[in-house]
């Protein structure tokens, strides 16, 4: 398989012919940065950890060039946090069994310019070589300019495939903004409580994020027990760890569905639900 990019990295876990990898991934994440996927995919990494026939595979579209550091990092040039971000990802694909990970190499502004055909042109060719039925990227309304255009080329990309061919399920997970702003009737509700020490390790990987200067393990381990906790005021706990999604379904159904008006949608159900809990508290007013 051919990028655009002559830097990208195509790396198999087990060594396998790539065609044949490639091919059986059936669960697939897409995300912005290393460690995107382990931090939001983590349902599909569980889904298809120690399925050989349905392994689960990861795509990264940018570099990681502009990571924070300080510490041990503070130091390291772009190109050596490009070479570490790289190394580490790899290490987080062969502890999670993944069939493949691809890091295409992007620039972040590369992958912000409008529309992003180059990128949106990796995403159809690694799309049409594997047989994902499940695509999990970034939210559509997530705080990072960044993950909001990966997620937008991930949508592109999925159009530009003929009905038959596309997925049947694509999920926009939470990263740096969480979804529990969600009506609960429309939040995606992962249980992600198994293996835990997987995901630990799956985290642990990113030293240069880490001691760099960035607790995301903490953090996103935080943030799924807070989920698990805060979904229900009235039950008992359902489950230990929970990740929330967002529906993108629809946008890879009909093609005429309007992304940003699809989204903004969300906001607004939100919005009406705060106001009739509101109006609900006030008092009643006399009309005499």
């Amino acid at each position: 398989m051919t990028f655009h990019k002559t830097t990208a990295d195509l790396f198999i876990p087990d060594g396998s012919d790539p065609i044949l990898a490639m091919s059986r991934v059936t669960h697939l994440g897409i995300g912005a940065h290393q460690d995107d996927i382990e931090f939001n995919s983590v349902q599909g990494v569980l889904e298809c950890f120690g399925r050989v026939d349905r392994p689960f595979g990861g795509v990264i579209c940018t570099n990681g060039a502009g990571s924070a550091r300080i510490g041990p990092y503070a130091c390291v040039s772009n190109e050596e946090m490009i070479r570490l971000r790289r190394n580490e990802q790899r290490m987080a694909a062969g502890i999670g069994h993944y069939g493949f990970i691809a890091q295409l190499s992007y620039s972040s502004a590369e992958t912000k310019a409008p529309g992003a055909p180059d990128l949106v042109a990796d995403l159809v060719s690694i799309l049409k070589a594997t047989q994902a039925q499940v695509v999990y990227t970034h939210n559509l309304a997530d705080k990072h300019e960044t993950h909001v255009a990966v997620a937008m080329a991930t949508v592109a990309a999925i159009r530009s495939l003929p009905k038959n061919k596309r997925p049947t399920k694509l999920y926009g997970c939470e990263s740096w903004r969480d979804l529990d702003w969600v009506t609960d009737n429309e939040k995606v509700v992962f249980d992600v409580s198994i293996r835990q020490n997987l995901q630990a390790a799956l985290m642990g990987v990113y030293d240069s994020q880490i001691a760099g200067g960035k607790r995301y393990d903490l953090a996103c381990a935080g943030r799924r027990r807070s989920n698990a906790t805060f979904l229900e005021s009235h039950e008992a706990d359902k489950t230990e760890l929970a990740s929330f999604a967002m529906d993108l379904t629809p946008l890879i159904v009909d093609d005429d569905l309007d992304v940003i008006e699809y989204v903004i949608g969300f906001i607004h159900r939100f919005e009406a639900d705060v106001r009739v809990k509101l109006a609900a508290r006030l008092p009643k007013r006399n009309k005499g």
